[in-house]
């Protein structure tokens, strides 16, 4: 398996109880696809370099974790469809 941080920048409107379940549903996809969640950090609210789909602030979510090179694809592509992520990057550590 290999190693992966996904950032994660998700709509601040949302309520407390929204962004925690959001949260869990990822770090739950991630460990049903054979993978493992080394950490999570919710890094909270941040001001944008720019404004993202009228939004000026955004709340940020990283995911450290190890799993299958084919998995990315496919939490990419569930990240695309979530209408309350702003942004995304799925980045491989180094050996």
């Amino acid at each position: 398996m290999r190693q992966y941080e996904s950032m994660v920048v998700v709509n601040p409107e949302m309520e407390e109880e929204q962004t925690a379940e959001l949260v869990a549903k990822y770090t739950t996809l991630i460990t049903e696809h054979g993978g493992q969640v080394v950490q999570v950090q919710e890094m909270g609210k941040r001001r944008l370099a720019y404004d993202i789909k009228k939004h000026r602030e955004g709340y940020y979510v990283l995911w450290q974790y190890a799993a299958e090179a084919d998995f990315t694809r496919e939490l990419e592509r569930t990240l695309r469809l979530e209408e309350n992520v702003l942004r995304y990057l799925t980045v491989r550590l180094g050996e």
